[in-house]
C-alpha cells in the first residue's frame, strides 16, 4: 500500500448519496438526509438519503418489474457471467477507493479493510460468476414410464439488509449468489456505513446489470427496513446483524407473506486453548488479532478464550503482550493495527460492558478505557477481563467490541460445557497438539465453523452460518446458492 495515494483518496471531498432505484440515483422523496459521521474524527463526512416507505416500496416495485420483465432472470447463463465478472473487475480496478470511503466511513484499519471489503467482495462476486453456470438441475429415479425433473428457478425478489462492520464483504455474499442465479435485488446498508457499498452497487450498473435489477435504499431500519420486511412482493429477506432485527424481521415476514427469511445473528465465540497446544506464543498472537481487529467488530471474534488452568497466568499475560503492541489509531494509516469503533453510541455501549464486568467481579488486565478522546474519534484500547464466570454477562451477551473475557477451565468436558454455555453458535476454535480431542472438539462445540490450531481465514469455498440464535442458512460457497432458488418439480408421463 501507499500511504500516498491513501492520503491523497482521504483529502477529496465525499459528495452526498442518494438512492439508487430503477437505474438512477434519486433522493429521499421527502427530501430527508441523514449525516454520516466518521469514526475517524467525529466530524460529518457527507450525507445520505433518509429513506421513506414510499421510496423502499418503489424500489421493490423496480425490482419486480425487473424480475417479471426478464432482462436479467431469463437472460442465459452465460450472459449472466459476463456481467458479474465485469462487476468484479470494476471492484478490483477501484479496489484502494472503495477502501478507503469505505473506512472512512465505518472505521475499519486500511490493512484489513482494503483485503476484506473490495478484494473479498471482488472473489465473491467472480466465485458465483463462474459457478452459475455448472449449476444443474436433476432427473429424478423413477420409473420407466415417468420423466422426473428437479428444476432450479430464481426466487424473484430478495431483500438484503447488509451491517456496517464489513459492507462490501457482506453484502457480495448476498448479492453474489442471489443476482447469480437471476433473482433481482433491493439492498438495505446500515444506516452508519452506507457509502462504500452504494458505490459498488454503481460498478454493477457500470458493468451491465440492467436497471432495476439492483436496487438500493438508504435510510433508518424503522422505516425502510420495517417496509422492506413487510413487502408483500419481496420472497426471501436475508440479514446479517442483531438477534433483536433478525427477530422483527422473522415477525414481518409472518405478518406479510411467510417470506423465507434467513439470519446470519451474533456471537459469544469459544477460543479454547489448551496446554498442549503446538505453539503458545502463535496461539496468544491470532488469540489477540481474534478479538481486537476491526475493534472487535467481527460476527465470528474469539471473544471468549477458555484456558486450560495450568497455564492461564502465562497465556493471558502472552496475549496482553500482544494486544498491548497492536498499535490503535487512524485506521487509514498503514501502519495502525486497529481502527475506531464504529459511532459514539457503539463506544459507549463497549465501556458499558467493561463497567459491568467489574461490578460482577471480573479484573482488567488491561485496556478497559476510550482512548485519544482528543481526536474527536471513537477509540478504544484492547481489553482483556480476567475471572469471567460462566454466567457473567461478559461471557453471555455479544459486545461487539475490542473486550475479551478469559475463564479457566480443568478438563475437556468442562472446555465443552463452556464452550456450549450461551445460546449463541456462529463460530470457535481449540488449539491442540492431539488429533483425537481436536476431532472432540469439533464434533462437541454447537458452532457454525470450528476452527483448530488457528483463528479466521476461512475462504469463500466454505459455508458460514450460526446454530442456536446465531441464525439459520449459509453464506459463501456454493450453499448459499440454496437460499435465491426454488425447487420445481416436473413429473412427466411418457
Amino acid at each position: 500500500m501507499d500511504q500516498s495515494k491513501i492520503d491523497a483518496l482521504r483529502a477529496l471531498p465525499v459528495p452526498a448519496f442518494h438512492h439508487l432505484i430503477d437505474g438512477k440515483h434519486v433522493p429521499a422523496s421527502d427530501g430527508g438526509t441523514l449525516d454520516i459521521i466518521s469514526p475517524i474524527d467525529g466530524q460529518v463526512l457527507t450525507t445520505t438519503a433518509a429513506g421513506t416507505a414510499a421510496d423502499m416500496e418503489a424500489a421493490i416495485t423496480s425490482a419486480r418489474a425487473a424480475f417479471e420483465d426478464g432482462c436479467w432472470s431469463s437472460q442465459a447463463p452465460a450472459a449472466r457471467k459476463k456481467v458479474l465478472m465485469k462487476w468484479a473487475d470494476l471492484i478490483e480496478a477501484n479496489a484502494l477507493e472503495l477502501a478507503v470511503l469505505g473506512v472512512r466511513d465505518n472505521g475499519t484499519e486500511i490493512g484489513m479493510a482494503l483485503k476484506a471489503e473490495p478484494g473479498s467482495a471482488a472473489a465473491t462476486i467472480r466465485y458465483y460468476a463462474e459457478a452459475l453456470d455448472k449449476i444443474y438441475g436433476e432427473i429424478a429415479p423413477t420409473a420407466g414410464d415417468v420423466l422426473g425433473l428437479i428444476h432450479k428457478e430464481p426466487v424473484g425478489v430478495v431483500g438484503a439488509i447488509i451491517p456496517w462492520n464489513f459492507p462490501m464483504m457482506i453484502g457480495a455474499w448476498k448479492l453474489g449468489p442471489a443476482l447469480a442465479m437471476g433473482n433481482s435485488v433491493v439492498l438495505k446498508p446500515s444506516e452508519t456505513a452506507s457509502l462504500s457499498l452504494m458505490r459498488m452497487a454503481d460498478l454493477a450498473l457500470e458493468a451491465g446489470l440492467p436497471p432495476g435489477v439492483l436496487n438500493a435504499v438508504t435510510g433508518e431500519g424503522r422505516v425502510v427496513g420495517e417496509t422492506l420486511g413487510l413487502s408483500m412482493d419481496v420472497d426471501v429477506l436475508v440479514f446479517t446483524g442483531s438477534g433483536g432485527t433478525g427477530r422483527r424481521l422473522m415477525d414481518y415476514a409472518a405478518r406479510s407473506n411467510m417470506k423465507r427469511v434467513y439470519l446470519e445473528l451474533g456471537g459469544k465465540s469459544p477460543n479454547i486453548v489448551f496446554a498442549d497446544a503446538p505453539n503458545l506464543d502463535e496461539a496468544a498472537k491470532v488469540a489477540a488479532a481474534g478479538i481486537f481487529r476491526n475493534s472487535g467488530q467481527v460476527c465470528v471474534a474469539g471473544s471468549r478464550l477458555l484456558i486450560e488452568a495450568p497455564i492461564h497466568d502465562d497465556f493471558v499475560a502472552a496475549v496482553a503482550k500482544a494486544a498491548e503492541a497492536m498499535r490503535v489509531g487512524d485506521p487509514l494509516r498503514i501502519d495502525t493495527h486497529i481502527g475506531a469503533v464504529n459511532s459514539e453510541v457503539q463506544l459507549t455501549a463497549n465501556l458499558g460492558f467493561v463497567d459491568t464486568a467489574t461490578a460482577e467481579g471480573g479484573q482488567i488486565v488491561t485496556g478497559g478505557h476510550r482512548i485519544l478522546q482528543e481526536t474527536g474519534g471513537y477509540y478504544m484500547a484492547p481489553t482483556i477481563v480476567t475471572g469471567v464466570t460462566r454466567d457473567a454477562t461478559l461471557a453471555q451477551k455479544e459486545v461487539f467490541g475490542p473486550v475479551l473475557g478469559v475463564t479457566p477451565f480443568a478438563t475437556d468436558d468442562e472446555a465443552i460445557s463452556l464452550a456450549n454455555s450461551t445460546v449463541y453458535g456462529l463460530a470457535g476454535a481449540a488449539w491442540t497438539a492431539n488429533l483425537s480431542r481436536a476431532h472432540r472438539m469439533i464434533k462437541s462445540v454447537r458452532t457454525g465453523v470450528m476452527h483448530i490450531n488457528t483463528y479466521g481465514g476461512a475462504d469463500g469455498t466454505v459455508p458460514v452460518g450460526g446454530v442456536g440464535q446465531s441464525g439459520n442458512g449459509s453464506d459463501k460457497s456454493l450453499h448459499a446458492i440454496e437460499k435465491y432458488v426454488n425447487l420445481k418439480t416436473a413429473w412427466i408421463k411418457l
